[in-house]
């Protein structure tokens, strides 16, 4: 078994207040959680109103595949036009 481990610093430059921000973060988890079948959550920055920290979980049998669905996660999220990605790492476990 392989897990994959994404953590993605995102910027949300039109963001005015934390009801904005949770928004935008659980519009986008939730898009990807079914489009992807990833396991998806805001790990840090929580009360700052134009940054999040998100981290991806995917697990499988093939490290090419894990990189694969992951690589496609960060392709999604930069084609989200609310956010923008400052920073992201991926580990395979």
């Amino acid at each position: 078994m392989i897990i994959g481990i994404c953590t993605v610093e995102l910027f949300l430059p039109e963001s005015g207040s934390l009801k904005d921000k949770r928004q935008v973060i659980k519009s986008l988890k939730d898009r990807l959680k079914q489009r992807f079948n990833i396991s998806i959550s805001e790990v840090d920055d929580q009360d700052l109103w134009q940054k999040a920290v998100l981290g991806v979980a995917c697990v499988g049998n093939r490290k090419d595949f894990i990189n694969e669905v992951l690589d496609k996660v960060i392709g999604a999220i930069r084609g989200t036009p609310s956010v923008e990605i400052t920073d992201y790492r991926l580990e395979l476990l």
